[in-house]
């Protein structure tokens, strides 16, 4: 009951003001946030000091205080989100490159974007379908709280995306490809997994990490190209999104090929402006698994057996 009033008499009043006055009270909470609320201040330092081992304690801070002014900036931003008009949004985005998009679009073929949580991903989310032609499809993990779950993706859904979540991912997908429209599924792939043992492990800015490993095998068994986006900040409130092929053949790949380029693009996003990304989040709280190599090398069989079947 608190959650819908919250929602129904302050969340979604508070976001029909205009996007200035929303920076403005953000502003303040900044100010809390390095002075008086040291919102996981713990979780972010230790983050930054394992990633960034090489830089000064000095340079860290300067981040720290950075990826605080952005997070609150991102907390303006995404409840505008949720009341945007598309005229507004629409006029948030550029696009650096189209012109990879609309080549895969022209093959007729389905595609896979993957991304991070990176600057804006939830004016990107409700844009989606506005900024391609493929329609948008994302692949995401419910909220804890249904009617959170309900209304958020509600209002991500108004202008075209359509979430799907993980457990009727299956059910949907086949009905996306039986459909025949070319789609675009949108997959954030730089958090925490859910499991160590189902995730791919590589190094990401200097530690051992567990990464989902779904979209190479997603990719290798749809035949679907891969395509790796960022957005950059152009003014406050505004981004440019820049594309980058990962591949367009996926059964010609190696295990752990796609993986571990969509991974080094994103480390070499954070790296080029550390902080505009989650440092926030418990990213690296999943432990490595005493068996890894006897994981790689099952991960490597069924990969290999999955594209011997399209040989055979």
């Amino acid at each position: 009951m608190a959650g819908k009033l919250a929602y129904y008499l302050l969340i979604i009043p508070v976001s029909y003001l205009p996007l200035p006055v929303l920076y403005f009270l953000t502003d303040i909470f900044y100010l809390l946030l390095i002075t008086i609320i040291p919102y996981r201040r713990s979780v972010v330092r230790g983050n930054l000091e394992r990633s960034f081992p090489e830089k000064t304690k000095k340079e860290r801070r300067k981040i720290e205080r950075s990826f605080y002014r952005y997070l609150t900036d991102l907390l303006a931003e995404s409840t505008k989100n949720l009341t945007i008009s598309k005229k507004n949004l629409q006029k948030r985005f550029t696009l650096a490159n189209p012109e990879l998009m609309e080549s895969i679009y022209v093959r007729s073929e389905n595609v896979l974007l993957v991304s991070g949580h990176y600057n804006n991903w939830e004016f990107f989310l409700t844009a989606q379908d506005l900024l391609f032609k493929h329609k948008a499809v994302g692949v995401g993990k419910p909220l804890s709280n249904p009617f959170w779950d309900k209304k958020i993706n509600t209002r991500r859904e108004r202008f075209g995306m359509q979430v799907i979540h993980r457990k009727n991912f299956d059910t949907r997908f086949h009905k996306l490809i039986t459909d025949k429209q070319p789609f675009a599924t949108l997959l954030l792939v730089d958090q925490s997994t859910a499991d160590s043992l189902k995730s791919f492990w590589t190094t990401f800015l200097n530690q051992p990490t567990a990464v989902i490993y779904g979209p190479e095998m997603l990719a290798v068994k749809h035949n679907f190209p891969v395509v790796f986006f960022h957005t950059e900040k152009v003014s406050r409130g505004k981004y440019k999104i820049h594309l980058q092929l990962v591949t367009e053949a996926p059964r010609t790949t190696n295990w752990g090929e796609i993986t571990n380029m969509h991974v080094k693009m994103m480390e070499n996003v954070i790296r080029e402006n550390p902080s505009r990304w989650l440092w926030s989040h418990k990213r690296w709280k999943r432990e490595i698994p005493q068996n890894l190599e006897l994981l790689k090398d099952t991960q490597r069989q069924k990969f290999n057996a999955l594209k011997d079947s399209f040989n055979a």
